[in-house]
């Protein structure tokens, strides 16, 4: 990926269309949103995986996630919660649950922090 400057921030062109990235959510997504969304959405994309190998029916699926950072420390991110809201039929809890680390340690951004991050992750049926 090649980044260009803008007045404010970065953009990049990729096959699906433009990126902005910037520190002011007015010009572009923030750095730390990107990382939180792909942590989440790469998790909730291996857990899905998983789901459909197991013949579990997902109807619906959102992510919610809480971030922690350290003012102290660069602001970095310390501890993403992600919290899976699961909807479908005949769902069996403990198969998810299984999945859920299943899915954690198969998920390449979750794995690529792991020593670095604390991922924390629930869900509930809805």
């Amino acid at each position: 990926m090649e980044f260009k400057m803008k007045e404010v921030g970065f953009h990049t062109t990729t096959e699906y269309g433009e990126l902005h990235v910037a520190g002011d959510e007015a010009y572009g997504y923030r750095p730390y949103q990107l990382m939180v969304a792909s942590i989440a959405v790469c998790s909730g994309g291996v857990l899905r995986k998983i789901l459909a190998k197991k013949r579990m029916q997902i109807e619906d699926m959102t992510i919610s996630t809480n971030v922690e950072r350290n003012e102290a420390k660069a602001n970095r991110i310390e501890k993403i919660h992600i919290h899976y809201t699961i909807k479908g039929k005949e769902l069996n809890h403990n198969k998810i649950e299984q999945s859920i680390k299943l899915a954690s340690k198969n998920c390449p951004m979750a794995q690529s922090v792991k020593d670095s991050i604390v991922i924390e992750e629930t869900f509930e049926l809805a």
